[in-house]
């Protein structure tokens, strides 16, 4: 609790700080960049917290707020497919953890039978969207599909996270810190209710070998 405190602490503190900053954009590009494949970057509590200053007078300006959103996201989500396809999904310490080999192993057996919906909501489930990515890539499933897929996913992603945002920030006009705090602990609280949505119906899974990962679904050579 001390540790997400600091970290809502520190991105108020920026936000609030450097709203107006023209560079602000290629910060958050770069955040949303990073956490397609490095997940303790937390982008959408900084998509979220500039979102909601939008209607303040040389706040930023939330179209290039969604672009550079979306931008990062597509293209740290392809940097983690790519990953996966050189790494696999057992390269480092971090992904041999039961929690993440048990998501792997589920991330591979939901792309054989729903591959379209799974890397559509997987990008809004910080952690998840990097297990799901990470297996696309290590399963060898078909580039372009994926390629479309989360472009497609990208967008709504930085529409969903722009849009709660300006509505805190429209409610909260007169207290804008209020407003920032309120925008990132609902996106927190909504990206925590999809995760346990995800874990419930993914149920418990055994560990298996990663022959299967291999093997791809799909695939392309």
């Amino acid at each position: 609790m001390d540790v997400l405190n600091a970290v809502m602490d520190t991105i108020n503190d920026f936000v609030l700080t450097y709203s107006g900053a023209p560079w602000v954009y290629l910060v958050l590009f770069a955040c949303c960049l990073l956490d397609g494949f490095f997940p303790p970057i937390p982008s959408e509590s900084l998509v979220v917290g500039l979102s909601a200053l939008v209607f303040l007078d040389g706040g930023p300006n939330v179209w290039l707020i969604a672009v550079s959103a979306a931008a990062g996201a597509f293209i740290g989500d392809n940097i983690a497919y790519a990953l996966g396809r050189t790494l696999r999904t057992d390269r480092f310490r971090w992904m041999r953890g039961p929690r993440m080999q048990r998501g792997f192993v589920w991330a591979g057996r939901e792309l054989e039978k729903r591959a379209v919906s799974l890397v559509l909501i997987a990008r809004f489930i910080p952690v998840g969207r990097v297990v799901v990515n990470l297996t696309a890539g290590a399963t060898r499933y078909p580039r372009r599909m994926f390629v479309a897929l989360t472009g497609m996913s990208a967008i709504l992603w930085a529409a969903y996270s722009v849009a709660i945002g300006a509505l805190a920030g429209a409610w909260f006009k007169e207290n804008h810190l209020l407003a920032v705090v309120v925008a990132i602990a609902v996106a927190m609280v909504l990206g925590l209710i999809i995760d346990r949505i995800i874990a419930k119906l993914r149920g418990p899974t055994p560990i298996r070998t990663r022959q299967p990962l291999e093997a791809g679904v799909n695939s392309e050579p």
